[in-house]
């Protein structure tokens, strides 16, 4: 949130808007606008665990192919799917690629764990069949003498190792380095070499395999795709997804230096984005990844693809009932920042208490929302954009007239008629703080929208005649607010306003109107 502007002059002060009736006010978890991915698990994966997840908030169900076999990942998939439809929510599936990773190898003697004292020395072996001990470690990363140098830092088991490089040997394919602490590490861990441009594919023979005969073959909604370091990297993933999956939405991970570097190429041809804070953490120092995280949501707010915030967000509830402080300030403050999502990962797959931390996110992120001015930030939105491209396309003018009208005659809601679902995502980047309703024909739009696009539910209304498509989408529209009306969301004479195109022209958005209740 940037400094805020007011009539009596200058920039003041942001948090103007924060009064003591907000902070002592009970929080209203149905004004949620902010999306919550849950990484599913043996903690939650049966179905009536995840219908109390979707209960507390879950829009996105994750889906880490990096644990699991296809058998595995279908039955706890057909459990969410009737979860879901017990709870006629239309909960998205988003599958997250295992990527390529650097690991150490096994160990001799059949042990488990090894010690590795301060000070002493360590060879890296690139023959990934050597097995270690305290003193040679294999490596999986064929390259890694040629790519670090004397001086570099080498992060093994999530940075809870150091090693720094004292020299190479190319030829006999080892790497001396000393170790900075000590530390008892099991086989296969992970290893990060940062700074360093690595020779790696982004996507494996796995990952193609995953997304091929898994994830299109079973309709996902997203692939997060791991260690996108560069725009070649996206079009490989449209590339392996071709005709059959062109429907399905990139995420793409950022997660070391090389990606950031890339990030607005990246952004160009991303769906969306995912700031994967903990290898990035890792890759760039860690004073560093808040500056990172700012800047990669700004970027893809102005342009008006969403963006996912993710990694440790409430890492202290896989064993605990309640959130450290922290932790809470690092949830709403990216919410503050201007993430469309946030996700939970072992809170809610191996967690002890799954359901809690949903419901306590939901929560954070209401209060985080309530701290913002939303009509400053439509302006803000409005603002960036044309300072950084000049103009405005047709669509996202359209959009932004519908966002601003409703401000000006203060209307309860938005409905969006979207086919593709990208009149509703240029509608939400201009954070209307009125609810935002997607009615579809798609029942794929319908699970991306109510996934991940910030503020924004949505309805499956079928399949309709080219012929009466005008008219058959009036009557649902009318319907709708009649629905509203009887619920109590809008009274007599309030306004909505509607935003649609037609059905021949698939993402060209060309009517905004106001209805009245």
């Amino acid at each position: 949130m940037e400094s805020q502007t007011h009539s009596g002059g200058g920039p003041h002060l942001r948090g103007s808007s924060i009064t003591l009736e907000k902070i002592t006010c009970p929080t209203v978890v149905e004004t949620r606008r902010t999306k919550i991915v849950c990484t599913l698990g043996p903690a939650c994966w049966q179905v009536e665990q995840l219908e109390k997840l979707i209960d507390a908030g879950m829009s996105i169900a994750r889906f880490n192919f990096s644990h699991g076999d296809h058998e595995g990942h279908l039955a706890c998939l057909n459990r969410l799917r009737t979860a879901a439809a017990n709870r006629n929510q239309p909960v998205a599936v988003m599958l997250d690629t295992k990527g390529p990773e650097i690991r150490t190898g096994f160990f001799a003697n059949g042990e488990t764990k090894i010690k590795l004292i301060k000070d002493d020395a360590i060879v890296l072996t690139t023959d990934y069949s050597f097995k270690g001990d305290s003193h040679k470690l294999a490596c999986s990363y064929s390259a890694l003498p040629t790519s670090v140098a004397p001086g570099q830092n080498i992060l093994v088991a999530d940075g809870s190792v150091v090693l720094k490089v004292l020299s190479c040997d190319p030829s006999a394919g080892e790497v001396i380095c000393r170790i900075l602490n000590s530390a008892t590490i099991g086989e296969r861990k992970n290893m990060n070499l940062p700074g360093v441009v690595v020779d790696l594919p982004t996507l494996t023979a796995k990952d193609i395999d995953d997304i091929q005969n898994w994830g299109i073959k079973h309709n996902v909604d997203f692939i997060a795709a791991s260690f996108v370091r560069k725009q070649s990297d996206v079009e490989k993933i449209r590339e392996v997804l071709g005709s059959a999956g062109a429907h399905i939405k990139i995420i793409c991970k950022i997660e070391n230096l090389e990606g950031v570097q890339n990030y607005m190429d990246i952004l160009k041809s991303t769906d969306g984005i995912m700031v994967a804070r903990g290898d990035l953490g890792m890759e760039i120092p860690p004073e560093k990844v808040f500056l990172a995280q700012k800047y990669m949501i700004r970027e893809a707010n102005i342009v008006g693809k969403p963006v996912v915030t993710a990694t440790q967000m409430l890492e202290s509830m896989v064993t605990n009932p309640r959130p450290t402080r922290a932790e809470c300030s690092d949830v709403a403050n990216a919410v503050l920042d201007g993430s469309d999502c946030v996700m939970l990962s072992g809170e809610t797959a191996n967690g002890d208490y799954p359901t809690d931390a949903v419901q306590i996110m939901a929560r954070i992120c209401c209060e985080a929302e309530g701290a913002i001015n939303m009509d400053s930030l439509y302006q803000a939105v409005r603002n960036s954009t044309l300072h950084k491209f000049g103009f405005l396309t047709t669509s996202e003018s359209i959009a932004s007239s519908a966002v601003k009208t409703a401000i000006d005659v203060r209307a309860k809601a938005i409905i969006v008629c979207s086919e593709s679902g990208n009149t509703a995502r240029q509608v939400a980047k201009f954070r209307p703080g009125m609810p935002v309703l997607v009615l579809t024909t798609k029942i794929a739009t319908a699970r991306q929208c109510y996934g991940w696009l910030k503020g924004c539910t949505s309805k499956y209304i079928g399949d309709l005649p080219i012929d009466t498509w005008q008219e058959e989408t009036e009557k649902i529209i009318r319907d709708t607010i009649v629905e509203w009306k009887a619920a109590g969301k809008v009274a007599e004479g309030e306004t909505v306003v509607v935003v649609h195109g037609h059905s021949a022209n698939v993402g060209a958005t060309n009517t905004m109107k106001i209805e009245y209740a």
